[in-house]
């Protein structure tokens, strides 16, 4: 990837991280357009070795929990599924605030939001065959407005697996080829 200096977008706070070495800030264009382009988990994939996504959401006690989660990009968000008696359905259901992490080969990506629970059966469908289409045979379930399939992440639940979506407030890119970089952009 090459990150080209970053341009304004309308609403968007752009703070260069790396100024101090003398580094042009990276652009938020260049990181949706390979996440636009896509990723999956598969081996060899991705950075370091494929892309792995990780949600962080906060415990009853205050303290953070972390588990890795197959994400989707789509439109400006993240979506993940999980069940709402896993951990995280029941973080999310009492802090929706979490932050998502993905490493790709160009650049790692640190974003905060919130989860927002997915209710729109066009939407849950959509992201059932983008899963499908992505080598996970989910498919909508009998409620129109969660995921099932033969299996998922044992840390996903049992079924139904609710899908969330994550609009970035706030993203940090660090690149991982030269010239290197870091920016934080704020929407």
């Amino acid at each position: 990837m090459n990150f080209a200096p970053a341009g304004s977008l309308k609403g968007m706070d752009t703070k260069n991280l790396a100024d101090l070495y003398d580094l042009a800030p990276l652009a938020w264009a260049d990181c949706v357009a390979a996440l636009d382009a896509g990723y999956t988990q598969a081996p060899d994939t991705g950075g370091p070795n494929r892309h792995s996504t990780w949600l962080a959401t906060i415990d009853a006690d205050g303290s953070p929990h972390v588990t890795g989660v197959g994400s989707l990009w789509v439109d400006g968000a993240f979506f993940f599924e999980t069940g709402r008696t896993s951990r995280k359905g029941r973080n999310i259901a009492r802090d929706p605030r979490c932050t998502l992490s993905l490493a790709m080969h160009d650049f790692d990506l640190i974003v905060e939001g919130e989860a927002e629970l997915v209710t729109d059966p066009d939407v849950v469908a959509d992201i059932a065959a983008r899963y499908a289409a992505d080598s996970w045979p989910a498919r909508v379930d009998e409620s129109g407005t969660a995921l099932t399939a033969e299996f998922s992440a044992p840390s996903a639940g049992p079924p139904p697996w609710h899908v969330y979506r994550v609009v970035p407030k706030t993203a940090t890119v660090v690149s991982t080829i030269e010239p290197g970089g870091a920016t934080r952009f704020d929407f």
